[in-house]
């Protein structure tokens, strides 16, 4: 069995972390796997979300794997990067929507893991938090999505205690979208991917880039960067199609060009 699972399924592609038996504790097979999944999804001109979640049921992902021989914490220096952060930027520059299916806990990396994705459903009996003080290191990495989710104080209080949170506070906090019982979770999925699948591929695509691209711009060099961006995506089959289709008051066909 492979530590992470791909599947197609119409025109997502999934990517479940499959440890359960290890509560879908991370190390760098979990890494490549994912990243090869977004690389796939990416590739493929059918594929218009991507879901990220974890086997089982008690666990989205653990955070990284403690286990003797594990290799966690235990980087080279010599390169460039490591393969979680590697993989944390890959999905922030994805162009297709990201949403995690949070299936269970998600603590520390895994933590880390919802917040690079775009939304999020959790079970309503899951809990997040940043235990890493507990084992004398610190939730360094995942600083870099987290900061733009969860406010200020509670992120210091979180991570400098490494106490969990329940999935209501995570929801007010702004780390979820949406919480629900454990089987009504896979509807919920269904029904926000049904939100996005009908809508066009291209405004999607484009409206996703520009929004990270202008993250850290201020205002005039944001706006400026929109109104290019404005433009370009008015050129699109897809905006054709979609002025064409309000003015004839019919479905658009998108054809994601």
């Amino acid at each position: 069995m492979t530590d992470v699972l791909h599947e197609k399924r119409g025109q997502v592609f999934w990517i479940t972390i499959n440890r359960p038996e290890r509560r879908n504790a991370m190390n760098d097979s979990v890494c490549a796997g994912i990243m090869a999944g977004f690389t796939e999804a990416a590739a493929d001109p059918d594929m218009r979300a991507v879901v990220l979640t974890g086997a089982g049921d008690r666990a989205f992902c653990a955070g990284a794997d403690l286990a003797s021989g594990s290799g966690s914490f235990k980087y080279d220096y010599s390169k460039v990067g490591v393969p979680f952060v590697a993989m944390m930027k890959q999905a922030r520059n994805l162009t297709l929507p990201l949403i995690a299916r949070v299936n269970g806990h998600a603590m520390a990396g895994g933590l880390g893991m919802l917040g690079m994705c775009d939304m999020a459903i959790a079970v309503d009996n899951a809990r997040f938090g940043m235990p890493e003080v507990k084992i004398g290191v610190f939730p360094m990495q995942i600083m870099a999505v987290l900061q733009r989710l969860i406010p200020s104080r509670k992120l210091y209080e979180m991570a400098l205690s490494g106490e969990p949170i329940d999935a209501a506070e995570a929801l007010a906090l702004g780390l979820l979208n949406y919480i629900v019982p454990p089987d009504e979770l896979d509807a919920k999925i269904n029904w926000l991917l049904a939100r996005l699948l009908d809508k066009s591929p291209t405004s999607i695509r484009r409206g996703k880039y520009a929004m990270r691209q202008t993250e850290d711009m201020n205002f005039d060099n944001a706006a400026v960067f929109m109104e290019a961006q404005i433009g370009a995506l008015a050129l699109t089959e897809d905006a054709a199609e979609g002025r064409a289709s309000f003015i004839e008051k019919r479905a658009p066909k998108w054809t994601g060009r």
